[in-house]
């Protein structure tokens, strides 16, 4: 007997051995499993919003979360939860032995599992790490766990974890997420009905989804509101009322709004920013979101209008770009980067470099204006015919450029050749210039790999809208060239860090000066080739611009605090047809986006300042003007006048 009792003892000894160091083991496999739950970091959405605090879009690179803090989450969601979940979660230390018992009990008895007894401690520890398989390691595993999360985190610290944690379906983690996707609300404007809705889907996300199965998440949602009411926890009026409550479900967060935009931002700020997607970041953009919808409503205007104007036109090919600045600060207000962002992604306002044709004449004649010239100088308006030699004397080649009227005028003044975009007064007025002084001109405007040859002043540098928006704020901001802005700050809040994006500045020539060429681009618009933009009660200036064969039809214009850039073309860089001048393509867009623009935003200014060096004078009868730097031209026909 005695070695009968000595054997028992052994054997008692040796399964309790191996099990301590099975569960040594299991603790050692999962220590750092606990670790990820104790120094809870999930992947995070950034929440784009635009300049107004409006929520455009919501980009993530992992899992669609948006992070609440305990604070923040209303009692009574905390109260659905335990009611459903877990109700003595304040009392257990992570596993609940009773309920163990309880289930095992029930189970044994119906000879199959017919109820879970996991805490939410475990719940989160299934969530989090393990997976679904019912086997005795995983709930052993389970169980170490929970037992070792409770032991470092207190109750508030694991409920704020479980309620980011879970999976709500439709792609929505945590709860202030789905509560924004569901119901586009915040956590402390849920109804009661709405929070138990919330609460019946952790058991089945698929299942209950509210969007594809209404009817049986809300059978689910009423038998989580009389559980609180059996517990007490609600009275008899709320319960009754959130029976038969029947919320309005949605099947998204939000609208993806300004897209081309949202793009572009994340394009500049990955490099400095390669956690952007995944960090929880709220990102800030100066987009006004009231005309960011008339500038994507004047796009899809515009190329509805053309395809009507010029039957010819592919569908599939022809585009355009639209964007919108305040030019005093930088800040992109609306962009545009194609008719439809479904159909194609690219962003033809960053992406495309396209040939600008006249739209690069205002620089040209700030250059002439810069060295001396003035609006009523004289310059010849006559054909000339240039040689471009090739490799051999049989392949040279002749280049005979054109006005877009097949005409000449002889002498013409500045003013006049900038108003009507005459090709070939501005081809003479470079040559008196000097090719190197242009070329020098044009790089201290900010031109890059500027051609070395006469075309180069008829605009056949490849520019996108972006860069070459920034360049005419050296016009539309009088002298002072603007870095164009797009995100104008960046919060995390999780860490309460903002991250403030300033407005930088390059002063290039005196206010005078810009203003004379404003004021030249105001008759453009006048009475030139951009008469299709005028817009009554404000003043413009403006240029079009139009490449070889209709390739291109620009238009670049601003008011005293606004800038508008617009391109349109075919994306294979095809003819848009002959006559689809800058003028009769993109003027009109102005004018249609800057019709709306005035009725939201009346208060915009109206009219150019004059800077006080501006002076005028008078010549042949008319009246012009003159600066320190431009003189009024050498001629005794002219009086001046102050």
């Amino acid at each position: 007997m005695k070695k009968i009792f000595t054997l028992f003892l052994t054997l008692l000894f040796i399964i309790f051995l191996a099990t301590t160091i099975y569960i040594l083991y299991l603790y050692h496999s999962i220590r750092f499993t606990a670790e990820k739950i104790i120094y809870y970091n999930p992947p995070q959405s950034a929440l784009f919003y635009d300049r107004n605090n409006n929520l455009l879009d919501i980009r993530y690179a992992k899992e669609n979360r948006i992070y609440v803090k305990y604070k923040d989450i209303p009692g009574r969601i905390i109260e659905t939860l335990i009611a459903t979940e877990d109700t003595s979660f304040f009392e257990h230390s992570g596993i609940n032995i009773n309920a163990i018992l309880r289930a095992l009990i029930k189970d044994i008895k119906a000879g199959k599992k017919v109820e879970g007894a996991s805490t939410i401690t475990q719940q989160l520890v299934r969530n989090i790490y393990l997976n679904r398989k019912k086997t005795i390691q995983r709930k052993l595993k389970e169980i170490i766990i929970a037992l070792k999360v409770e032991h470092f985190l207190n109750k508030e610290e694991i409920l704020e974890r479980y309620l980011n944690q879970i999976y709500l379906g439709h792609g929505y983690y945590g709860i202030k997420t789905a509560a924004l996707g569901y119901f586009h609300k915040n956590l402390n404007e849920l109804s009661l009905k709405e929070i138990a809705m919330l609460i019946a889907l952790p058991k089945g996300p698929s299942l209950y989804d509210p969007t594809k199965h209404y009817e049986l998440n809300l059978k689910r949602a009423n038998s989580i509101i009389k559980r609180l009411y059996s517990l007490g926890w609600i009275t008899k009026e709320e319960y009754t009322n959130a029976l038969f409550e029947r919320p309005k479900v949605y099947k998204r967060i939000v609208n993806s709004q300004a897209p081309y935009a949202i793009d572009t931002a994340i394009k500049k700020l990955k490099k400095q920013y390669p956690d952007l997607l995944t960090r929880g970041y709220s990102i800030y953009l100066s987009i006004d979101l009231p005309l960011q919808k008339i500038a994507e409503e004047s796009i899809k205007w515009n190329y509805n209008r053309l395809l009507k104007l010029n039957k010819k036109l592919n569908p599939n090919k022809l585009n355009g770009a639209l964007i919108s600045i305040n030019q005093q600060t930088g800040d992109v207000l609306a962009l545009v980067g194609g008719v439809d962002y479904k159909k194609s992604k690219f962003n033809r306002v960053t992406q495309s470099l396209r040939s600008i044709g006249s739209a690069i004449k205002p620089f040209v004649y700030q250059i002439a204006l810069n060295l001396g010239y003035n609006p009523a100088t004289k310059i010849p308006d006559i054909s000339r015919t240039f040689k471009v030699s090739g490799n051999t004397q049989e392949e040279d080649e002749y280049w005979k450029p054109k006005n877009y009227e097949k005409n000449t005028l002889g002498l013409i003044t500045l003013r006049e050749a900038l108003v009507h975009s005459r090709n070939l007064a501005t081809i003479n007025l470079a040559i008196q210039i000097g090719l190197r002084k242009i070329i020098e001109g044009l790089q201290s405007f900010g031109f890059e790999k500027v051609p070395k040859n006469l075309s180069i002043v008829l605009g056949s540098i490849g520019e996108s809208p972006w860069n070459l928006a920034e360049k005419y704020t050296i016009f539309s901001n009088y002298g002072v060239k603007t870095k164009l802005r797009l995100v104008k700050k960046i919060v995390i809040p999780k860490e309460n860090i903002i991250i403030n994006f300033e407005e930088k500045h390059d002063e290039i020539e005196p206010d005078y000066q810009a203003y004379l060429i404003t004021n030249i681009l105001e008759e453009v618009v006048k009475k030139g080739t951009g008469r299709n933009a005028k817009v009554k009660g404000i003043e413009i200036a403006g240029k079009t611009g139009t490449t070889n064969n209709f390739l291109d039809a620009w238009f670049c214009g601003y008011t005293p605090n606004t800038e508008t850039i617009i391109w349109f073309g075919n994306d294979d860089s095809s003819s848009l047809g002959k006559g689809m001048s800058g003028g009769r393509v993109s003027a009109p867009v102005f004018k249609y986006f800057y019709t709306k623009y005035l009725k939201i935003y009346p208060e915009l200014l109206r009219k150019f300042y004059i800077p006080k060096e501006v002076k005028t004078f008078e010549i042949n009868g008319k009246k012009e003007l003159f600066t320190p730097l431009s003189p009024p031209p050498n001629s005794n026909t002219f009086v001046p006048v102050f």
